[in-house]
């Protein structure tokens, strides 16, 4: 977890607007860092406390997260479908730490969701990473979703493809034979269809 702590810590620390705020990120920082059961209960009340910015439920449920703290499942997830992409790249590196069995599914769910396509990148991955049951049906169900021409979102087709060749799954053969049509996706395309094992689907 450390390469992506120190970034988001890095990050977060230009959000500061108080000497108030110093102190309380200085305070999670080093909750954080300890990991002791303590300082976890601590960083638990964090995720729900009121009247607290963004960034403090962040670092908190990172943490937890990171040390497969189930109670960071719903901030985490929150995250995962937000507006800012490296929020939504923390949560997923978090979540796939987690070893929550409901991840895939709320990943699936947001990946799946035609109304939030535009924050699908993060989740798709993050399938990927989990390799869990739903990941192959969902990453196929986007990817078919998307082999329109002129997509504004062919990054998101572009990760299921890539994802689908990760996974090494044959029912993904007719999306990517399909995606070879597109110019974007074609060459990526065919190196997943390359690494698809013929025992398995």
């Amino acid at each position: 977890m450390e390469d992506q702590f120190h970034e988001l810590t890095d990050r977060v620390r230009g959000e500061l607007r108080s000497p108030a705020d110093l102190v309380t990120y200085e305070r999670l920082l080093g909750l954080a860092r300890k990991n002791t059961p303590a300082g976890r209960e601590e960083l638990a009340r964090m995720l729900t406390a009121v009247e607290r910015p963004l960034w403090t439920r962040e670092i908190a449920a990172f943490s937890l997260g990171c040390a497969g703290d189930r109670r960071a499942f719903e901030t985490l997830v929150l995250l995962l479908n937000y507006r800012d992409p490296v929020r939504c790249a923390t949560a997923a590196h978090a979540l796939a730490r987690l070893g929550d069995p409901r991840t895939a599914r709320a990943a699936a769910a947001l990946a799946t969701n035609p109304l939030r396509t535009a924050y699908a990148l993060h989740p798709v991955r993050l399938l990927a990473d989990l390799r869990a049951p739903e990941s192959v049906p969902a990453l196929i169900s986007t990817l078919e979703r998307l082999l329109t021409p002129h997509t504004p979102y062919w990054r998101v087709a572009l990760a299921c493809v890539e994802g689908l060749g990760a996974l090494g799954d044959r029912r993904a053969v007719p999306a990517l034979t399909a995606a070879l049509d597109h110019p974007r996706l074609a060459a990526a395309a065919a190196a997943s269809l390359a690494r698809l094992d013929p025992g398995t689907g």
